[in-house]
């Protein structure tokens, strides 16, 4: 189901549409906007997640053991070591 929705664009991003539709890269102006509203609710989702995600690693690093500088930049130098060999790098 679809909505009819009244919006205001620049000149320039009207320009920009008719473009993309004038080349064939959208059937329609009301396709390409269809699609911006896409990705800008992708876009807004994967924030949300990656924030919240983010949270998680903060709190579980919290709980966990402390790890000293010396002993991360050893573990992270093996880790790194370890992908360029199996990469052939």
């Amino acid at each position: 189901m679809s909505v009819k929705s009244s919006i205001s664009l620049t000149d320039q991003q009207d320009a920009f549409i008719r473009h993309l539709v004038e080349n064939g890269h959208y059937p329609s102006v009301s396709a390409a906007l269809q699609h911006g509203v896409e990705l800008l609710r992708q876009k807004t989702r994967g924030e949300e997640t990656g924030i919240e995600a983010l949270r998680l690693l903060i709190e579980e690093r919290r709980q966990g053991q402390f790890v000293p500088g010396d002993a991360m930049k050893t573990a992270i130098t093996d880790i790194a070591s370890h992908k360029r060999r199996l990469h052939g790098v």
